[in-house]
């Protein structure tokens, strides 16, 4: 077994150090342990992919972009220079124009020795991709220091499910965003973030490293770059990874919770150090006092002072909006593996103002209870603990009727959150979401934010100590139209005049809520919507392909888009002049037509048509602003940066107060947002966030830094950006606590995000960092000091 196991890697060998040859056949008839050191039971080589030391070949197959490269043949490494300060995008690729063909391995991985000799940790993006163009795209951070290895999974463990699927690992059927290591190591395994997860390895083409909107210059080496059989499986990689309190059971880390006495230990010393007002530095609103006053209007508004945009508090004093995202329990909860009847369990109607994503615990009734059923093994064997729905902490158990993405369409959820709240302050007052709520609202003061973000809970409208933003969402029975990818929902058909009786009624329960409270400082409406991606064109203007695809008689915008034409064109010969095409008649193009983005003419009606769109969902929000809260200012609806088409956004100026951004960077890169000089009005961050994988979780989030405190250093740097860009007012942080380890219920993101984690104890590192940046934000936008 040995002799041959010698012969066919020394033919592997021999064969990968040609660039883009195939591996043999040969190689798939070998036994279950091939690739494996006996001895040890540990990983060894399976192909050596890259010969550096070929300068010709290094050539010819290491593509880069705003970076460059140097080769040291002392060392074998290659070390990539990222021009990333003045580049959102630069990368560095290894390319095979014939295609690596790596079918003939069933398990296996793709390992790089790393490091960083530079002075900042560096997000590396991975993204491998195939001969059909599929990109699987993984992330890690590479702290300042030598060379350790980080590997990728190309294909994932040979374990069948009830469905046959045998990648169970690669597809993440478990529902979380990153499932644990599936074997013990010291090795840092690439996070997954997004793409296909299953690619051709028949054909692998390019293996691109990249760093983007990144704040300074990055520098990395690689070196020792290798296919490698995976090692066995540990059966129990998802098996009781939870333990009672909503933590990592199999890891220690700072700031763990290992019994009452603890969690009351820490309570008790963070409860010595919270403040109750803001100080004598700001006004009662958090605004700046010794700033140049304006105007008090008794409601928060925006002006420009001294060249830069700002808000002014009701009392008029400048005001910078930072804060948290998420102050509520409705994002807490993760599936648990059970369901129940479904004929017991009361279904969404037509007239709900609540997405099944905000909505509260919403445990089911007794009725249902007495069904409850095993939906899913692997959920329920993820945790060491869960209680019976009888005892006292049985009444943080909750339902999702339906989830965006993951193993199950809907089931039971737990929150270990609402529960620890309960652990924690129960002693002090029977009400101990009162507690909590007088506790984060003197967090908030202490830790010198000037708002509450979106998505607070509307438990904390009239604290009257700190300002916040309500928030709602127009749903509801109206028709829709397609981007062609609709990442969170279908769009509206803002043409349906049932969008704008739903607006009225989102409004109008939003400023219920409100009372008109000066408090409150703004409204933020729908949220990530898919106006447009940038990826092509064609994604560009997906709403208008897909809805000029659609009869005028039965979809509204469809109707609206052939007046727009109409009205230019007048008569259909001259539309076809324009585009290029022999459609009949207008008849004939209401009936349905295919958009083609190679003509030019097309294109130009396709950016007056999205426009057209925006514009009436922009403007039908604008007016239930103004019909049901005008003293309050529109916020808009927080474009992603993967949907945020300048038509979009030109059109969002012209209704909204404020411009918001979910901007998920290192900081805002200046030739980025260089846009915002032809707009000129005030914008603001609602989303963003770093995290790290040293908090027990197993996704750091969209964002990596390479520890806690990497992490807060990161914080100061992405909000100096901010308040050094004249048109932004504010940056909020998604979220106030960390996601469940297991994943939220919804949509399965286990993310490391808050300033608190799952047994709500701070993480003190970001949170003296965000303390710093508070304490200093009006000197340094107006000038007056630098951090």
């Amino acid at each position: 077994m040995l002799t041959t196991k010698k012969l066919i890697l020394a033919s592997i060998f021999s064969c990968a150090t040609l660039w883009g040859c195939s591996t043999p056949e040969s190689a798939s008839d070998t036994n279950a342990n091939y690739g494996k050191n006996e001895a040890k039971n540990e990983p060894v080589n399976l192909a050596s992919l890259f010969d550096l030391t070929d300068a010709q070949q290094r050539s010819k197959n290491i593509k880069t972009f705003k970076a460059d490269t140097i080769y040291d043949a002392s060392s074998d490494t290659l070390t990539v220079n990222f021009a990333a300060q003045q580049n959102a995008y630069s990368s560095v690729t290894f390319v095979s124009e014939p295609g690596w063909n790596w079918q003939a391995y069933q398990d296996f991985n793709i390992a790089f020795d790393i490091g960083n000799p530079g002075q900042h940790s560096v997000q590396v993006y991975l993204d491998i991709t195939d001969g059909n163009n599929d990109t699987y795209t993984r992330s890690v951070s590479i702290p300042v220091g030598a060379a350790s290895t980080y590997y990728a999974k190309l294909a994932g463990h040979d374990l069948a499910t009830p469905d046959g699927d045998e990648k169970v690992e690669l597809n993440f059927t478990s529902g979380l965003r990153s499932n644990p290591p599936t074997w013990e190591s010291d090795e840092t395994q690439f996070v997954s973030l997004w793409g296909k997860k299953n690619l051709d390895v028949s054909d692998i083409r390019k293996i691109s490293f990249s760093v983007q909107s990144a704040l300074y210059d990055k520098v990395i080496t690689i070196s020792n770059i290798r296919l490698r059989q995976n090692p066995d499986m540990d059966p129990e990689f998802l098996t009781g990874i939870v333990d009672k309190y909503g933590q990592n059971a199999k890891l220690e880390f700072t700031g763990k919770i290992h019994n009452q006495q603890e969690l009351i230990a820490a309570r008790d010393k963070e409860f010595s150090g919270l403040k109750e007002s803001y100080g004598e530095q700001r006004s009662k609103f958090g605004g700046w006092k010794s700033g140049p006053r304006q105007q008090a209007t008794g409601y928060f508004r925006t002006e420009k002072i001294n060249g830069k945009w700002m808000m002014v508090d009701p009392e008029g004093y400048p005001y910078f909006a930072t804060g948290l995202d998420i102050i509520r329990l409705s994002n807490t909860s993760t599936m648990t593996g059970y369901d129940f009847d479904q004929g017991l369990i009361n279904q969404r109607k037509a007239g709900d103002f609540t997405p099944e994503d905000s909505q509260k615990l919403n445990r089911v009734s007794d009725q249902a209870i007495a069904t409850r059923y095993v939906a899913s093994e692997l959920r329920k064997d993820l945790f060491n603990w869960l209680p019976s729905y009888d005892e006292p902490l049985g009444k943080h158990f909750g339902y999702r009727r339906s989830a965006h993405s993951g193993p199950l369409q809907h089931g039971e959820t737990y929150s270990f959150y609402s529960a620890n709240l309960e652990r924690k302050y129960a002693d002090i007052d029977n009400d101990y979401l009162a507690v909590w709520r007088e506790v984060t609202i003197r967090r908030m003061l202490t830790w010198g934010f000037t708002s509450f973000g979106n998505w607070t809970d509307p438990m904390y409208y009239d604290n009257n100590k700190v300002p916040y933003f309500a928030n709602g969402w127009i749903i509801g029975d109206f028709k829709t139209v397609s981007s062609g990818n609709d990442f969170w929902a279908p769009l509206p058909d803002v043409f349906d005049p049932k969008f704008e009786e739903r607006a009225m009624a989102t409004l109008k329960q939003v400023a219920n809520e409100v009372q008109n409270n000066p408090w409150c400082v703004g409204v933020f409406i729908d949220n990530e919507k898919s106006f447009g991606r940038p990826d092509s064109l064609a994604s560009h203007y997906g709403i208008v392909l897909h809805t000029m695809n659609r009869n005028g008689d039965e979809v509204p915008t469809k109707a609206a888009f052939m007046k727009v034409l109409k009205d230019k064109y007048a008569d259909i010969d001259a539309l076809n002049k324009a585009w290029d095409t022999d459609i009949a008649s207008w008849d004939s193009l209401n009936q349905g037509f295919e958009g083609d983005v190679n003509q030019p003419g097309q294109v130009e009606d396709f950016g007056l048509l999205l426009s057209t769109y925006a514009d009436k969902y922009f403007a039908t929000v604008k007016k239930a602003m103004d019909q049901h809260m005008p003293n309050h200012m529109y916020m808009g609806a927080r474009f992603p940066d993967w949907g945020m088409p300048k038509e979009v956004v030109k059109s969002s100026a012209k209704f909204v107060d404020v411009i918001s951004f979910n901007s998920y960077k290192e900081g805002l890169v200046e030739s980025k947002w260089k846009f915002m000089e032809e707009i000129d009005m005030p914008a603001i961050i609602g989303e963003w966030h770093i995290g790290a994988s040293d908090s027990g979780l197993y996704h750091p989030g969209l964002i990596h830094a390479a520890d806690q405190q990497d992490r807060a250093k990161m914080y100061k740097d992405y909000m100096n950006s901010v308040i050094d860009n004249p048109y932004f007012v504010g940056a909020h942080w998604f979220q106030y606590m960390d996601s469940p380890i297991t994943g939220r219920a919804y949509d399965g993101e286990n993310y490391n995000v808050g300033f608190i984690s799952v047994t709500d104890q701070p993480y003190q590192p970001i949170v003296d960092a965000a303390t710093k940046v508070n304490s200093y934000i009006y000197e340094r936008r107006f000038n007056r000091a630098t951090q």
